[in-house]
């Protein structure tokens, strides 16, 4: 198994990635909208992946926040709200807020296994700052490290109920960043103290079982490399500050905050600590490249891979997604009211 995470190029597998895939045995892969179309299809697809790898617990991820960020949309999918607005019930009933994040996410656990999707990048424990890109901005839950991480558990929680996998991200925290680091490399000037409160909810939440990194420089911590690419972010601040030891992945080698050939970067980010390297984009050539640079996933990154699928269990009867909804949208009424 190679330590990778890869994307697709469309609806269905094409007989190069079949047989690409097959060969190089990836760790896991990532849905965007491009792969999907409706439940049969998309479930089809899945299905295929595990046929493909003969392994019912495969990575299978995808972003599926709420909000701005949701692969799987209306008509086909409910629309699911960003995490602003469960920051804004907290302010009125701070247990309101928490059962609703949790039946939210308990929601989307449910449509994401409905359709064998196994991993969920969620929950985003960014402490929102003042003044910060937007890139973040409603998607945190909020700008108080308690209350993040509140929120942030029982997201967790919630789609371990449902049967998927949660991601706590981007560690050691975005909130910060003054750019878009899908577009430019953000760098985060704050003082030790400052950053405590950042990466105050990855402490509280160290437990998850998955993590992914910022591609974000953090000048007190690594003046010259950003998170992803850091050995002194992943071993210090990462493993030992904050405690983590999930299965840690980059977040997307594509985004343009990372400079360098794909396949270099996969091999960075591994040298530097990262368990798996994601690849979003489904180009044949740099997934080749990353294949080729990349030795098997080390016997502890496996380990940390197996432990975090094992984490939740799948089947077993569930509440109708209906009435989840039904839940979560009473107690948000009381925003509203």
């Amino acid at each position: 198994m190679k330590p990778v995470i890869f994307g697709l190029a469309g609806e269905a597998l094409t007989p190069d990635e079949r047989a690409f895939f097959s060969e190089a045995q990836p760790a896991g892969y990532i849905l965007f909208k491009r792969n999907i179309v409706d439940r049969a299809q998309l479930r089809a697809l899945t299905d295929d992946l595990r046929s493909l790898h003969g392994r019912d617990d495969l990575l299978i991820m995808i972003d599926q926040e709420g909000g701005r960020v949701a692969r799987m949309q209306p008509p086909v999918w409910p629309s699911f709200p960003p995490g602003a607005v469960f920051d804004r019930l907290y302010d009125l009933a701070p247990s309101s807020a928490i059962a609703a994040a949790r039946a939210n996410a308990r929601a989307i656990a449910l449509t994401l296994a409905e359709v064998g999707i196994t991993v969920d990048a969620l929950p985003l424990l960014d402490v929102r700052q003042e003044g910060a890109s937007d890139i973040m901005g409603d998607r945190t839950l909020g700008a108080e490290p308690m209350r993040v991480a509140a929120l942030g558990r029982a997201t967790l929680e919630g789609l371990a109920e449902g049967g998927v996998v949660g991601i706590v991200k981007h560690i050691p925290g975005h909130g910060r960043a003054l750019v878009d680091s899908h577009l430019e490399l953000p760098v985060v000037n704050a003082n030790l103290n400052a950053l405590e409160t950042d990466i105050a909810p990855f402490r509280t939440l160290r437990h998850a079982p998955m993590g992914m990194t910022a591609h974000v420089v953090y000048t007190e911590w690594d003046a010259e490399r950003p998170a992803t690419l850091s050995p002194t972010v992943i071993g210090q601040i990462i493993r030992d500050r904050i405690g983590f030891d999930g299965l840690l992945m980059s977040d997307d080698l594509d985004m343009k905050a990372l400079q360098g050939s794909i396949p270099d970067l996969a091999a960075g980010v591994i040298a530097a600590g990262c368990d798996i390297a994601l690849n979003c984009f489904g180009k044949m050539e740099d997934m080749v490249g990353i294949a080729d640079r990349l030795s098997d996933i080390s016997a502890l990154s496996r380990a940390r891979l197996d432990r975090a699928m094992a984490s939740v269990a799948r089947g077993g009867d569930q509440p109708p997604l209906e009435e989840l909804l039904a839940t979560r949208d009473s107690l948000l009424g009381l925003v509203a009211a």
